[in-house]
């Protein structure tokens, strides 16, 4: 019985990894993987999934328009897996269309994503993927202080920032994976 799976990490964590093993897995195995990404992310041209230490693969690109289902629906050939990088960045319908894909066309489905912003806010794809897979595994990694990471800082100029736009790629900024703690003293939060 296929699933649909949420395997969500704070920045780092080793989720575009991952996939490309879980995607070697299948493959190995004579099976057919189609892998879908974000066309939002273009830090190694579009239509890329990269990791940190180099490896690349393509992927499928969907811009928020994409009908995942229709797609899957009209491929003129047998796929054992669909794995989604930067599930984040997925339209909450889209969300409901790998739903389907599970349900009514029995392919299972692995998405890879991050669950929350720099501001502790949850990406439109990830919430409606936080109630509708049918398991949810984290991928840690760990904070500067030794903790488990849980949240993705962003630095403008090499200062932390809460504001601004949830999604901003290229530009000035970077970003960090902190325990919730650490973006605390980042932000020098106090409570009153």
């Amino acid at each position: 019985m296929a699933k649909l799976y949420f395997r969500y990490g704070a920045m780092g964590s080793g989720k575009t990894i991952d996939l490309l093993k879980v995607a070697y897995n299948y493959e190995e195995r004579s099976q057919k993987v189609l892998i879908f990404t974000s066309a939002l992310d273009n830090r190694y041209g579009v239509g890329k999934i990269t990791t940190r230490v180099g490896l690349q693969r393509e992927a499928i690109a969907i811009n928020r328009d994409f009908d995942i289902y229709k797609y899957m629906k009209d491929i003129n050939q047998k796929i054992d897996c669909v794995l989604v990088d930067e599930a984040n960045f997925l339209t909450e319908k889209q969300v409901y269309q790998l739903s389907d894909v599970v349900d009514f066309l029995n392919i299972p489905v692995i998405c890879y994503g991050l669950r929350s912003d720099f501001r502790l806010k949850f990406f439109e794809g990830s919430h409606p993927l936080m109630e509708l897979a049918d398991k949810i595994e984290e991928i840690k990694t760990i904070c500067e202080c030794g903790a488990k990471a849980t949240v993705n800082m962003r630095f403008v100029d090499g200062k932390a920032v809460t504001t601004g736009d949830q999604v901003f790629i290229g530009g000035n900024e970077s970003y960090k994976a902190v325990c919730r703690k650490c973006y605390k003293k980042y932000i020098n939060y106090n409570p009153k």
